[in-house]
């Protein structure tokens, strides 16, 4: 779910979660391309697939099914994470280095290669007072019947809202 909206792609959560759920595919991918064929190219085709098959989930379910505006449910950009997990595996042909290395650059590199399609819902808005990122606004605006309101966090009247010392420390975490 963290991945669905734009008004959930938060800067505690998102950085944290949708990396190391995605790690998981492609890892597997890698190690059986790697095992089977010696082709360090798992990570990079399994994250095209996902990124495939997220599109036609936007579409057909946001778009198609209840005409949800498209730019603000996209996946996330995974293809720069993948080219570097097949780059490192490639270079140093180590499983222990890719894990290593690879994993560290797969969290550390997913909010930077995020950012230009993110950066735009992050601008900063007043709403009756109340100091708000675009995104938040937009969740208040296409409020989703089905997500309980608690699960958002959302914080008002401060600089804090739009990114500022938590989005490093969710990274390495999730690095």
């Amino acid at each position: 779910d963290w991945d669905f909206w734009i008004d959930f792609k938060d800067r505690r959560l998102w950085p944290t979660v949708t990396p190391i759920s995605a790690i998981c595919f492609a890892a597997a991918a890698q190690a059986f391309f790697w095992k089977r064929f010696r082709l360090p190219i798992g990570a990079t085709t399994v994250v095209l697939a996902l990124l495939i098959g997220e599109w036609i989930n936007r579409y057909d379910n946001f778009w198609g099914w209840t005409f949800f505006p498209i730019n603000l449910v996209f996946p996330s950009a995974l293809v720069p994470m993948g080219f570097w997990l097949d780059a490192v595996l490639l270079l140093f042909g180590s499983w222990l280095v890719t894990a290593l290395i690879g994993g560290l650059g797969w969290g550390l590199l997913f909010y930077p290669s995020n950012w230009p399609a993110l950066a735009q819902f992050h601008q900063v808005t007043e709403l009756d007072g109340v100091l708000l990122t675009l995104a938040d606004l937009i969740g208040f605006n296409y409020v989703r019947t089905g997500t309980p309101e608690y699960i958002r966090m959302i914080e008002r009247g401060t600089l804090r809202t739009f990114g500022k010392d938590v989005v490093p420390v969710a990274a390495f975490f999730s690095a």
